[in-house]
């Protein structure tokens, strides 16, 4: 991370020339003046109502965006992008800058539409976007880390009592981040089973389509198990550091341990439960149990579709990107995904994907099955008989 530049003396000008920004100062007028200019785009359907407007292009509410802006401000302020002064002379106030890199996530447009909606080039969006994915990544990792055990018990209740699961702490579940990538990097590592140029992401989510755990940065032409081997949380559950609570007792001699739920393409362990293969056994509690099972996933799947539904930069093909930079970009989305659960704030209906959020991508299952775990599935398919 670069240092802070030195303190300048009281009225004295940045090198550019444009006067210090005012680190107590609050933009107000930047959002009159974007409205004003794309309230009323051709072929674009914007909400009439002015709150719910700001919503449609940020995601956020007035309210959580100044919570945002009050994370990164200090950090846009010490160490502003080089050049980044507007038309009218001045330097872009930290709401403008967050404005300007939440659209652009939001949206997926281009920089150089994302900059035209906002009177400002090409450059600006990039510099600007990219400062805030390195300070929003620095400064909002309190909202995504695993829970504490009184949190763990309310989800573990949350999930019991509306799928009737017991004692299950999260869904796990992956989706692809598609891109095209130049010929000298196009490695087989990177393309996947659909022969895309892709990057995995893991989510672990809670009963409120929160991440709890996730992990990116790995080639999407590996396998899920592989992929899983690989995380951290995997790592953390193996070794009891996680998913480590009380268990919880069923019936007579059968005992339940704390756990995630996951598809066919993860492997079967003590504490990730996948469904049963119904052509094994095809039976009446094995299909009540799937059943289950997958409206326990389908939170997972779901909060897949509202993610890229909202920041759509991550459903729509990058085009060669950085992939030492990209993996920061879809971590802060999650940030940003968390934080809007946080804040209280809701999404309008038609945000999330209104397909599955890897269209085209079937599970490949694993056959990988420890004895513990399928002796737990069994006490919980025998549960949800009696």
């Amino acid at each position: 991370m670069m240092a802070p530049p030195g303190k300048k003396r009281k009225g004295e000008k940045a090198k550019n020339g444009a006067p210090p920004l005012d680190p107590e100062a609050i933009d107000c007028e930047w959002w009159d003046t974007f409205f004003l200019r794309n309230s009323s785009l051709s072929g674009v359907r914007v909400p009439l109502d002015e709150d719910d407007a700001f919503k449609y292009f940020f995601r956020a509410s007035k309210t959580t965006f100044s919570y945002i802006c009050s994370l990164v401000r200090e950090d846009l302020i010490s160490r502003p992008p080089s050049g980044l002064i507007n038309i009218e002379g001045r330097l872009l106030s930290v709401e403008k800058q967050v404005a300007i890199a939440l659209r652009r996530l939001a949206s997926g447009d281009s920089q150089v539409s994302v900059g035209a909606a906002f009177g400002v080039g090409q450059s600006t969006v990039s510099q600007v976007t990219w400062r805030f994915i390195e300070a929003l990544e620095e400064r909002a990792k309190h909202h995504l880390r695993w829970p504490d055990s009184d949190r763990i018990e309310e989800i573990k209740s949350k999930f019991e009592g509306v799928y009737g699961l017991p004692n299950c702490c999260g869904a796990i579940d992956t989706t692809h981040i598609i891109m095209t990538l130049p010929a000298v990097q196009a490695s087989d590592d990177w393309c996947d089973q659909e022969k895309n140029y892709s990057m995995f992401l893991q989510g672990v989510f809670d009963h409120e389509m929160r991440f709890l755990n996730m992990v990116t940065g790995w080639p999407g032409g590996m396998t899920v198990s592989k992929l899983l081997n690989l995380s951290g949380f995997f790592k953390l559950s193996e070794s009891g550091q996680i998913l480590d609570g009380s268990a919880k007792t069923l019936y007579q001699g059968a005992e339940i341990r704390e756990y995630v739920v996951g598809g066919f393409s993860y492997p079967l362990l003590p504490w990730l439960i996948t469904p049963h293969d119904t052509g094994d056994d095809p039976s009446d509690p094995v299909l009540a149990f799937n059943d289950r099972h997958e409206k326990v996933r389908s939170v997972a799947a779901t909060a897949f579709a509202q993610l890229k539904g909202s920041w759509r930069i991550l459903s729509k093909v990058m085009w060669r990107p950085d992939r030492r930079k990209l993996p920061s970009i879809i971590l802060v989305c999650c940030l940003l995904h968390n934080i809007i659960i946080d804040c209280g704030d809701y999404l309008e209906d038609d945000v999330p994907l209104s397909g599955h959020h890897d269209v085209g991508y079937s599970e490949r299952y694993c056959k990988q099955s420890e004895p513990l775990g399928s002796e737990l599935r069994g006490y919980l398919t025998e549960y949800l008989q009696r």
